[in-house]
């Protein structure tokens, strides 16, 4: 299109009727090309009802399935939650997390920060009735954010927008996993720069740390915090030293304990509420990715403001952040596929 303007416009033979009949023809081309250019766009964009058409029941059927089984297991919705951040932080949002490891290569599902994730087998009984309904409409990524948003709302935590039209990955590797998910043991500085690197500021990492309001961890996590923090049998000052003590006494009572688990917020883990914060300021949060967030001035205002105001503020912003979160380097329009089934890319 841009050539053919550019024959019109070294034309030197027009008079100035055809002149300006050509100016007019450049003016339109140009403008249909942006147009063009803006459906193009718009189209590569993730937009609420993405399935509206293609697979009018696709979200009911994420709901509906959730609401039916999410009571089962209500801790699931926490791990949801993680592997939905999970699978964010590497690659995007593209379901790569839910890829098997092969004979060649191993799969991001199999690097370190990954082992302990559970709720495989939910994602894929979703995905099913969704093929059932509509083969090779929804993608595995879309499946995954859409199970993550409806699993916390259904066992009373925050709503937030799923908009849809991601697409799946197909490299999945353990290594870039290690690389790209925060570890627990994360001071502010690597949280600051993981966060950085996928566009999500301090208030996002802030908010989105606010998902161990629910959810259990196991003592091997905090280990290290509890017995041995610099190699030489102390314990982490960062930590509160009467709750320490306490999680020694009658959780964690070995520094090889790998199998006991420990409620991120102690007395509210099923409860998606303010008191994760209350406990990181009094020097009790579980991780030290959580202390990490009181060492410096503005994360920590900014727990001290959610903390000043209702929950339904803590509901809206978290909301936001976890949008944002979603949005992260997705895949649309041609780029990737849509699998089949979420742990094989297509053959």
């Amino acid at each position: 299109m841009y050539i053919g303007v550019a024959s019109y416009k070294s034309s030197s033979n027009c008079s100035n009727s055809g002149s300006l009949k050509m100016g007019v023809m450049r003016y339109v081309a140009i403008m249909f090309i942006g147009v063009l250019g803006y459906v193009v766009c718009s189209e590569a964009q993730l937009q609420p009802g993405f399935y509206s058409k293609s697979c009018p029941k696709a979200e009911k059927i994420v709901q509906d399935f959730v609401h039916e089984h999410i009571h089962n297991a209500p801790s699931l919705a926490a791990a949801f939650l993680r592997m939905h951040f999970h699978d964010c932080f590497v690659r995007g949002c593209d379901a790569s997390l839910l890829l098997n490891s092969t004979s060649s290569n191993q799969a991001e599902k199999s690097g370190g920060p990954n082992l302990s994730l559970r709720g495989f087998d939910f994602i894929d009984r979703v995905k099913s009735l969704l093929e059932a309904e509509c083969p090779g409409i929804v993608s595995c990524a879309d499946t995954v954010a859409l199970v993550a948003r409806d699993s916390v709302v259904a066992t009373g935590g925050p709503f937030w927008k799923v908009p849809t039209g991601r697409r799946d990955g197909t490299i999945s590797m353990a290594s870039e996993a290690l690389a790209n998910i925060p570890a627990p043991t994360s001071n502010f500085s690597n949280l600051q720069t993981h966060f950085g690197n996928k566009g999500l500021d301090l208030k996002d990492l802030v908010l989105l740390s606010g998902a161990h309001t629910i959810g259990i961890t196991r003592c091997s996590s905090i280990a290290n915090r509890l017995y041995n923090f610099t190699g030489v049998g102390d314990q982490d000052p960062a930590l509160d030293s009467e709750y320490a003590a306490n999680l020694k006494a009658r959780k964690c009572k070995t520094p090889t304990d790998n199998t006991t688990l420990l409620e991120m917020d102690p007395g509210s883990h099923r409860t998606f509420d303010l008191s994760y914060y209350s406990l990181v300021l009094k020097r009790r949060g579980i991780f030290q990715s959580d202390a990490a967030l009181t060492t410096n001035p503005t994360s920590k205002s900014y727990i001290t403001q959610l903390l000043q105001g209702p929950l339904e503020d803590f509901y809206s912003e978290f909301a936001k952040s976890m949008e944002k979160m979603g949005r992260v380097n997705v895949k649309t329009g041609t780029e990737g596929e849509i699998r089949k089934h979420c742990a094989v890319v297509n053959s």
